[in-house]
C-alpha cells in the first residue's frame, strides 16, 4: 500500500480566490440547506480509533424553479443569470460553456470537443449531440509510419483533430435555444478581454500541466516562468477576439475565415495533419442516446465513439450482485465494482470507436444475458490483472483506448423553469491538450487525436474524417414513468464511468442526498491491479482489498484524481437539488 504525496497539493476544495461580490450575492441567494447525514455516508468498515468523516462539507443546493451546476463559480453565475432573465436550459448551458472555455483554459476551450444529452420537457423526448471533431484528410497510418511512429503522440501537432466545441454550441442553440449567441457569449468575452481572478486551484493546475506547452502558451500561462499569482487577473485578448468572431458569425466565425486559416496554417507549420478545409468540413451529429434500466431508472448515455457503452455495462452487471447487501464502501462492494470495471473496459477498448467507420455490435455488448455471464467472471476471492474482450477477437495491447489518463475536462448542467434539462461535457483531453497555443487566435488546441491507434484492423485506427474514441460521457436518468429524474457527469477520463456508478449507487441504493453521494469517498481503478483510493476509505477495508491482490494507492485530501462531479435531481414534487464536487472548482446555484 503506497501513499501519493505528489497529488496532495491539489487539496483545495474548489476554493476560488477573489470571487466577485456578484457571485457571493448569487450564492447567498441560492436556496440552500445542509444535507442530512445518512449513516451510510460515514466511512464504512472503520475500526475503533479511526477518523470518522462528516457526510458532506458542502450543503445540497435546493430550489423550486431552476438550477445550474458548473466547473467554476463564474460559469455557474453566468448560467444562473441567463435562467433568471427567462432563458432556457440550452441558453444557460451555452453561456456556461463559453465562460468555462476562458476560466478553465487548461481543461477545455474552443479548441476542444463537446457532447450533450438534452431532455425536452414539452415533448418528453431526449436528444443526444456528438460535438466531437474528426481527423484531417491527411491522417493515415502511413503518415505516422513515414515519421517512424508506432503510436499517435500524446501531445504536439499530430495529436490534434478538428475541434468540435464551437459547432456544438451553435448547433445546440440553433435547434433548442432562445437567446442570441452574442448575448450568451458576452460574459466569456468579457473575462477573456478584461481578465478573471486566478484561483488557488488554477495556479496549481497550471503548474502541474505545463510540461508540454509551446512558447506562446508559456508566455501566457507561465509569465516569468511561473503561473500567474493567485488573485491576479488573467487576460487572453486574442481569445476574446476569437469569441467575438464566433458571437458575430456563428460557425463561420470559427470554421471559416481568419480563425480557420490561422489554425490550418499553424498546424501545417507545426507538422500536424489538420488543414483549413478539414475545419470547413466539420459537422455536429445528432444521435440517439443509449438506454439501460437500473434501480427503477432509465440511464441515458452517449453511444460510440464515447465510452458510454462501458457505463451501461457496469449498471447491467451490477444487477447480478446484491450491491446494497454488500454495503457501502466495504471491501466486497469495492472489489466487485473494480472487477466489473475491468470487464467493461476490455469491451470498451476493443469497440469504442466511430460507428461511421466500424460496425459496432451494440446489441451483443449490451445484451443482459451476455453481461450476466460476464458478471459471473468476477472472482470474489482475487483481483484479476487483466481481462479480455468478451465480444469479437481480442485485440493486441497498445490501442489508444487503453491509456490511463487524467481527464482534464469540464462538466456543466442546467434545468430551467419549464423542466428542460441539459447534461453537457467539454474538454481538451489532457491538461492544456496538445500543449499548442495558436498565438493570433489565443486558442489552445486539444489532443483528442491521441486516442486513435495505429493497430491494423482495430475499429479505432486513425483514418481521414474519422472521430477518435472519446472518454467524454455525460449522463441523464429518467424515472420508470419517463419523467426526468437527474443529470449527472464528471471530468476524469477513464474514471468517468467508475465515478458515476459509485455516485448513482450512493444515491439510489444507500439513500444519500446528491451532495453526499458526490462527496463520498471514491476509488479509481487503473490498468492492471493498480487502484487509487481516497484517504476517507477505512484502513481495514484497504487491508482486505490488498489481500485480494489489489495494488493500493492512497490519495490524500480532495483531489481532481477522482473527477469533479455535478448533479441536478428533480424530486417528484418539483424540488430541484443541485450538487457540486469540492474536488475541483465546481459550484451549484438554484432558485
Amino acid at each position: 500500500m503506497r501513499e501519493a504525496p505528489a497529488r496532495a497539493p491539489r487539496r483545495t476544495a474548489g476554493t476560488v480566490t477573489a470571487v466577485t461580490l456578484a457571485i457571493s450575492a448569487l450564492l447567498a441567494a441560492a436556496a440552500c440547506e445542509t444535507a442530512e447525514a445518512p449513516a451510510q455516508a460515514s466511512t464504512a468498515g472503520q475500526s475503533s480509533g479511526e477518523v470518522v468523516f462528516p457526510a458532506t462539507n458542502r450543503p445540497d443546493v435546493r430550489g423550486v424553479t431552476a438550477a445550474v451546476s458548473a466547473g467554476h463559480p463564474l460559469a455557474a453565475a453566468a448560467g444562473h443569470e441567463v435562467l433568471r432573465r427567462g432563458g432556457n436550459a440550452i441558453d444557460a448551458a451555452i453561456a456556461m460553456a463559453g465562460v468555462l472555455a476562458v476560466v478553465r483554459p487548461h481543461m477545455n476551450g474552443v479548441g476542444g470537443d463537446a457532447f450533450m444529452i438534452y431532455h425536452e420537457a414539452e415533448s418528453g423526448r431526449v436528444y443526444a449531440m456528438n460535438g466531437s471533431g474528426r481527423a484531417g484528410a491527411l491522417a493515415t497510418p502511413a503518415l505516422f509510419a513515414e515519421r517512424e511512429l508506432d503510436r499517435v503522440p500524446g501531445n504536439g501537432p499530430l495529436s490534434v483533430s478538428v475541434p468540435g466545441a464551437v459547432a456544438a454550441w451553435v448547433d445546440a442553440l440553433d435547434r433548442f435555444g432562445t437567446r442570441p449567441l452574442a448575448e450568451l457569449l458576452a460574459p466569456a468575452i468579457g473575462y477573456a478581454r478584461d481578465g478573471f481572478p486566478v484561483s488557488t486551484r488554477l495556479a496549481s493546475d497550471i503548474a502541474g500541466s505545463s510540461r508540454s506547452l509551446n512558447d506562446h502558451a508559456r508566455a501566457l500561462y507561465l509569465p516569468g516562468g511561473a503561473p500567474p499569482p493567485v488573485g491576479s487577473l488573467l487576460r487572453n485578448p486574442e481569445l476574446a477576439a476569437t469569441l467575438e468572431r464566433v458571437a458575430a458569425d456563428g460557425r463561420d466565425g470559427f470554421y471559416q475565415g481568419f480563425v480557420a486559416d490561422r489554425i490550418g496554417a499553424f498546424l501545417e507549420a507545426e507538422g500536424g495533419y489538420v488543414r483549413t478545409p478539414d475545419l470547413a468540413a466539420h459537422t455536429t451529429t445528432w444521435v440517439e442516446p443509449l438506454r439501460g434500466d437500473y434501480e427503477d431508472h432509465t440511464m441515458l448515455v452517449m453511444p460510440p465513439n464515447t465510452q458510454g457503452i462501458a457505463q451501461l455495462q457496469l449498471f447491467e452487471m451490477a444487477k447480478s450482485f446484491d450491491m446494497k447487501e454488500l454495503g457501502h464502501n466495504t471491501a466486497g462492494y469495492l472489489h466487485t465494482l473494480i472487477e466489473m470495471k475491468k470487464l467493461a473496459f476490455a469491451d470498451r477498448d476493443q469497440w469504442a470507436a466511430d460507428p461511421a467507420f466500424s460496425d459496432i455490435p451494440l446489441d451483443r455488448l449490451l445484451d443482459p444475458d451476455y453481461l450476466a455471464r460476464r458478471a459471473g467472471m468476477v472472482d470474489a476471492g482475487a483481483a484479476a490483472e487483466a481481462r479480455a474482450a468478451g465480444v469479437g477477437a481480442e485485440m493486441a495491447a497498445g490501442g489508444g483506448a487503453s491509456r490511463d489518463d487524467s481527464g482534464d475536462t469540464v462538466y456543466l448542467t442546467a434545468v430551467d423553469q419549464w423542466g428542460n434539462a441539459v447534461s453537457w461535457i467539454q474538454s481538451l483531453f489532457a491538461g492544456f491538450g496538445s500543449g499548442l497555443l495558436e498565438p493570433e487566435t489565443g486558442i489552445v488546441l486539444h489532443n483528442r487525436g491521441a486516442l486513435f491507434n495505429l493497430q491494423a484492423g482495430h475499429p479505432n485506427i486513425i483514418a481521414p474524417g474519422k472521430r477518435p474514441y472519446h472518454t467524454l460521457s455525460p449522463m441523464m436518468a429518467l424515472r420508470s414513468d419517463g419523467s426526468f429524474a437527474f443529470t449527472l457527469g464528471t471530468p476524469g477520463g477513464d474514471s468517468q464511468p467508475q465515478s458515476l456508478i459509485q455516485i448513482v449507487n450512493n444515491m439510489v441504493l444507500f439513500g444519500m442526498t446528491p451532495q453526499a453521494a458526490i462527496e463520498a469517498a471514491r476509488f479509481r481503478s487503473y490498468n492492471g491491479l493498480g487502484v487509487a483510493f481516497e484517504d476517507r476509505v477505512g484502513a481495514s477495508v484497504l487491508e482486505e482489498l490488498e489481500a485480494l491482490g489489489h495494488q493500493i494507492e492512497i490519495v490524500h485530501g480532495w483531489t481532481a484524481t477522482f473527477g469533479g462531479a455535478h448533479m441536478i435531481l428533480r424530486d417528484r414534487d418539483g424540488t430541484l437539488t443541485a450538487a457540486s464536487d469540492p474536488r475541483r472548482e465546481a459550484y451549484a446555484i438554484a432558485y
